[in-house]
């Protein structure tokens, strides 16, 4: 199911990250660029990802990327970030975001996308990453 099809929301987790959409993130139109909003879902996974590694975790990779609406100057953007895949050195993570906007409480999906991360350690090479717990 994509996120823009779930009829009851956001998901039920906290939050990864939340920012709100600046006059200097957007074009001339009012609209946020696509790349301020893929960053912001990069930290957000990337956040979940190192958690897991219990330490540094690198984007490898976004293997799906979509984006279903604008998002424009003003709107509360928050990013859910889900663990959908752990390998032995790599780490997937399910980045959705919504807005919120102007003083309604409603929540929009707008985005979402598979990112790909590799813990690494101190010397920047891939390092297995641990067993939960």
């Amino acid at each position: 199911m994509h996120a823009s099809d779930r009829p009851d929301g956001p998901p039920k987790t906290e939050p990864a990250l939340r920012a709100i959409a600046m006059p200097a993130d957007a074009n001339p139109y009012g609209d946020i660029f696509g790349g301020w909003l893929l960053s912001q879902m990069d930290l957000a996974g990337g956040a979940a990802a190192s958690r897991r590694a219990k330490g540094r975790a690198v984007t490898v990779a976004i293997t799906a990327m979509t984006f279903h609406r604008p998002v424009f100057i003003g709107d509360e953007v928050t990013c859910y970030a889900e663990i959908i895949k752990v390998g032995r050195t790599s780490i997937t993570v399910k980045v959705e975001s919504w807005v919120r906007r102007g003083i309604g409480e409603e929540q929009i999906a707008v985005t979402e996308g598979i990112f790909t991360y590799v813990a690494v350690g101190e010397d920047r090479r891939p390092c297995p990453v641990p067993p939960e717990g």
